[in-house]
């Protein structure tokens, strides 16, 4: 195979793996019962005027499976905290107890489960639209090599190569999302 085909093959993999690092990290948002820190990774919190992510604002700790302590660096920010909170739309009710924050995490319904199951293969699908879109930018490429002088067969082979990269990586979003739903069931 050409350099040039290689170089695609790998960019391809590369943003394939990209797709599957942002699945595992949106999946660990979607909580499954326990409490748990990354529940509020994405929330942003106005910090002395800037939108800042709420675990470069505080401590986040779990001491139990129900609960979760935010204890903010500067304790005049506690407000801004809270009301980030309660405006990530996450089903929280934080109780401001001065110096730190404390979240009960409600035990999941049964109809609560079903929609975190709807919500995590919403995410997957997304991802495989991702992994999608990233082969068809490949096969664009591999076509646009093949004006320029590529042998048809090597771009066949190529075109192959990056059918098989997207298997891989549908199969493994499969997968995850397979672990994810056990995960959120279990109770």
């Amino acid at each position: 195979m050409t350099d040039d085909v290689l170089l695609v093959l790998e960019e391809t993999e590369e943003a394939m793996q990209q797709a599957i690092g942002h699945l595992e990290h949106e999946f660990s948002k979607i909580r499954a019962g326990k409490a748990s820190p990354t529940m509020l990774h994405g929330i942003k919190v106005e910090f002395y005027g800037t939108m800042t992510p709420i675990e470069q604002t505080s401590n986040i700790n779990t001491p139990d499976p129900r609960q979760i302590i935010v204890q903010p660096f500067d304790k005049s920010t506690i407000h801004e905290i809270e009301k980030a909170i309660l405006n990530a739309n996450l089903g929280f009710n934080p109780s401001n107890e001065g110096e730190l924050i404390r979240i009960n995490v409600p035990p999941l319904t049964e109809e609560r489960r079903h929609d975190l199951v709807k919500q995590a293969k919403h995410v997957a699908e997304d991802t495989k639209v991702g992994v999608r879109n990233d082969r068809r930018k490949a096969n664009d490429e591999i076509k646009k090599l093949e004006k320029d002088g590529l042998a048809e067969d090597e771009a066949k082979r190529a075109m192959d190569e990056i059918q098989k990269l997207t298997d891989k990586y549908i199969a493994k979003i499969d997968e995850l999302l397979e672990l994810k739903e056990k995960d959120i069931l279990t109770v």
